[in-house]
């Protein structure tokens, strides 16, 4: 078991499946600006640093490159499409709003940190039930640095009120285990999410788990915190 007081989540790829309303939300821009549409599974390649990053890779791998002021024409044009349609058909993962529930009632602190925009951040987390578990939410707004610098992950820390060495980083990519190894924070990585294309065995982390159900057994209270149960 991993002793810890809190457990901080990515949140797309971790927690949310967002593929869906994402690829929509981007076929619908490059529609708009007459480009040639991308696959879900393109699409799902393209998320984990940022909904910028998402719009410039939409549009420029194998592709021409572009010039900032499309990059940031394009920008407006997928968040007004992504308010439209997000939460339409995201959905959680199995167990994540099980396991959310079991840790939150244990007493472990837990926060959601990702690099999506506090506008689409807040209202999925709540849409799809996950929100009422979380003492903080950290997005990719919230502070100038996003993933994979650390002070996201430290922000998330201060939040709570705990040290990183308390916390825990459950995440899908290289970019999670970024952030993790540079915070000090331990790293627990899904099996089943994004990684950008990298395979996620491939990525050093503490711990490998294929099903978010699996985190009720694997933490356990660091000695002499107020977490009282353990995860056995």
């Amino acid at each position: 078991m991993l002793a810890c007081r809190a457990v901080l989540f990515d949140l797309d790829g971790t927690l949310v499946d967002a593929v869906p309303d994402l690829a929509d939300a981007t076929r619908a821009m490059l529609a708009e600006l007459g480009e040639p549409p991308r696959s879900d599974e393109e699409v799902g390649r393209f998320i984990g640093k940022g909904l910028g990053v998402l719009v410039e890779r939409a549009l420029t791998v194998d592709r021409p490159p572009v010039d900032q002021a499309r990059l940031d024409a394009a920008l407006a044009v997928f968040k007004r499409h992504y308010a439209a349609v997000n939460g339409r058909r995201a959905f959680a993962y199995p167990h994540a709003r099980e396991t959310l529930q079991t840790l939150h009632a244990r007493g472990f602190s837990l926060a959601c940190v990702t690099n999506k925009a506090a506008e689409f951040t807040e209202p999925l987390l709540r849409q799809l039930g996950l929100a009422e578990f979380l003492d903080a939410i950290v997005s990719g707004d919230t502070l100038p640095q996003k993933k994979p610098q650390p002070e996201p992950l430290w922000h998330a820390c201060e939040q709570l009120g705990i040290a990183a060495a308390d916390a825990v980083m459950v995440g899908d990519s290289a970019n999670d285990a970024q952030a993790a190894h540079a915070a000090g924070i331990r790293l627990v990585l899904v099996s089943y999410g994004y990684s950008e294309g990298q395979p996620v065995d491939s990525i050093p982390c503490d711990r490998l788990v294929s099903a978010l159900a699996e985190l009720t057994g694997l933490f356990g209270p660091e000695p002499g915190s107020s977490v009282k149960a353990s995860c056995d």
